[in-house]
């Protein structure tokens, strides 16, 4: 697999608190990486790191072998980034279809946009049904699909996901997990924080796991589960 996204020496923070300790990451394309840990281990500040939103940073953050360490958010998504939050961000009074064209706003071709839209709505028949309805109006875990489809629209090279399962009900979150491994067999990099230790372990490829602002432990997210330790901390067994 090549590796799309390439981290070395990611320190990050906020307001003088250095929050990211000298991180050290890469994800390939086809893969699901995904970070575990504890409430302010630097989980979410790693995603909004590299996608240039946290005020001050050092270190290195590579798309391809390329350095895209001091691209503005706008010029990551066109680069073939894409984030998704932890908090919901659809525009509520806008159609899903018209969600998903504001998702394309740097895509030029109006054709190309069409075919996008098209394909992604094909992709997510739950949201397709409804593509007239009003984003406001779906639920929790349908907005989220939203969100994801939203992202696909740029067609990026890499995924990062911010505790997608939060808040959802057991039947929406199994569904956002399928979408993430479709987006895996599609030959997509995805990277995702997750609470829901167990369940995103189980659909990823590696996981890793981030204490005190560094990435601490990697390995195949199957021998993750098994670990004793993380089993101790994070699944709660004893």
């Amino acid at each position: 697999m090549s590796t799309v996204l390439s981290i070395r020496a990611l320190s990050a923070g906020y307001g003088g608190r250095h929050i990211l300790d000298g991180v050290e990451l890469a994800v390939s394309a086809g893969e699901i990486a995904t970070v575990i840990g504890h409430n302010g281990a630097g989980k979410s500040t790693l995603l909004r790191a590299i996608f240039n939103l946290v005020p001050w940073r050092s270190g290195q953050i590579e798309l391809r072998g390329e350095d895209v360490t001091a691209l503005p958010s706008e010029r990551l998504l066109a680069a073939g980034i894409a984030y998704v939050p932890q908090h919901r961000s659809v525009f509520p009074r806008l159609t899903i279809e018209e969600n998903l064209r504001m998702g394309g706003y740097q895509v030029r071709d109006a054709q190309l946009l069409r075919e996008r839209t098209q394909g992604v709505l094909e992709l997510f028949p739950i949201l397709s049904s409804r593509r007239s309805q009003l984003a406001g109006a779906l639920s929790g875990g349908e907005q989220r699909m939203l969100e994801i489809a939203r992202t696909l629209i740029t067609d990026p090279q890499l995924i990062m996901l911010d505790e997608p399962s939060i808040g959802l009900a057991p039947r929406m979150v199994d569904a956002v997990f399928s979408t993430v491994q479709r987006l895996r067999d599609q030959g997509k990099a995805v990277l995702m924080v997750e609470q829901n230790v167990r369940k995103a372990l189980s659909i990823s490829d590696r996981g890793c796991v981030m204490e005190l602002g560094a990435v601490r432990l990697q390995d195949r997210a199957t021998d993750l589960i098994d670990d004793e330790r993380v089993a101790r901390l994070y699944l709660g067994k004893r």
